[in-house]
């Protein structure tokens, strides 16, 4: 009988040693489960403050050249905020803002707002004119890139400004 004892005891232990290492499986693969969630989680909330961040700095700009009329002789390096002007960037050439319009005096600036460094592309076009009233509408759209190879879309910020309204 003790015979008989000792497999009972044996079979048990591995059942137990099974159940066990099953457990601990289940619980690895919820915990990198958890950990994939909060690793994906911080980099969307990266992003997320990066978009507003890049929001508000086109929203600054867009209401300080709309209330010059929209002139073509704007230049946010006037305003004392850090913003540096430079050449056009390639990656914004290819594609990103296009159709919006000119870029203002072919230039490109430059910010870092909340540890986010920003390139931005300030464009303007005339939609429509009326000749006897002597109006003229102009777009004016800020186009705010803030990584060279990302799949993140740039922010594009567009209004619309009547030359006459404010000395423009």
């Amino acid at each position: 009988m003790t015979v008989k004892r000792r497999k009972r005891r044996k079979s048990a232990a591995a059942a137990i040693l099974v159940e066990v290492t099953v457990a601990m499986v289940i619980l690895a693969i919820a915990t990198l489960g958890a950990l994939s969630y909060e690793y994906h989680a911080a980099g969307h909330a990266r992003i997320a403050h990066s978009q507003i961040t890049a929001m508000r700095t086109a929203q600054l700009l867009l209401e300080d050249w709309k209330s010059t009329g929209g002139s073509q002789e704007y230049d946010p390096t006037t305003l004392g905020l850090g913003f540096s002007s430079l050449t056009i960037p390639s990656y914004f050439v290819n594609g990103e803002g296009e159709g919006v319009g000119t870029p203002l005096n072919n230039e490109a600036y430059a910010i870092t707002v909340d540890n986010v460094l920003m390139w931005l592309i300030l464009r303007w076009k005339d939609v429509d004119n009326d000749p006897i009233a002597e109006i003229t509408l102009r777009e004016l759209a800020i186009v705010i890139k803030w990584w060279e190879d990302s799949d993140v879309p740039p922010v594009v910020l567009t209004t619309y400004v009547r030359l006459d309204a404010s000395g423009g």
